[in-house]
């Protein structure tokens, strides 16, 4: 059986890292790991979207809409907007952040309301405030490994498998800052 992750937010939020540092946790498990990446306009604040795909045999990088096991969303809006990809009994892992786009930004366009709500009405969705909680460790760029955090216990493996993961995959100067912040996202769990 093939699990399927979905790893979507905005250009600077550590999307492509997360992706890695599932694939690699996936693929030191023994898994055959896909990854798929689509950058866009991720320099200038635009949607990036990954994909992490593994099982005992993976064919493709890409999972069909309805398909994603879980969805980790790094802000409010790009988990509406790449909801439809998670499957019936799937897990949207939002982290409780507003970041308006361009559209927005020059009044084109009015950012949504309640979209949290709105998704809790059709699937099972969990939040966090993953960039306050960055912020009080004193890094903000350690906002995904926050998030990465607190959705892994939906991924799956166990505490050590990521810590150990993080450690290789991180800039060296920032391990024990990742390290904690995923933990820190991990226990908010309990």
């Amino acid at each position: 059986m093939t699990k399927n992750i979905m790893i979507v937010g905005v250009g600077g939020q550590g999307t492509l890292l997360t992706s890695r540092i599932i694939g690699k946790t996936a693929l030191e498990a023994g898994y055959d790991v896909k990854i798929s990446e689509v950058h866009g306009m991720a320099q200038r604040g635009g949607s990036v979207v990954t994909f992490v795909r593994y099982g005992e045999r993976v064919c493709e990088p890409v999972c069909e809409e309805g398909q994603a096991d879980v969805i980790i969303a790094f802000e409010r809006l790009e988990a509406q907007r790449y909801a439809h990809f998670l499957k019936k009994d799937g897990v949207l892992v939002v982290n409780d952040c507003k970041i308006e786009p361009m559209t927005v930004v020059i009044g084109a366009k009015e950012y949504p309301k309640g979209i949290l709500e709105d998704l809790k009405k059709e699937h099972t969705l969990y939040s966090i405030d993953g960039q306050k909680i960055a912020i009080e460790l004193g890094n903000s760029k350690v906002l995904n490994s926050v998030v990465l955090g607190f959705a892994a216990p939906y991924i799956g493996f166990d505490k050590a498998a990521w810590l150990s993961v993080v450690e290789k995959t991180v800039p060296q100067k920032t391990i024990e800052i990742n390290k904690k912040a995923f933990e820190y996202g991990y226990d908010a769990q309990k």
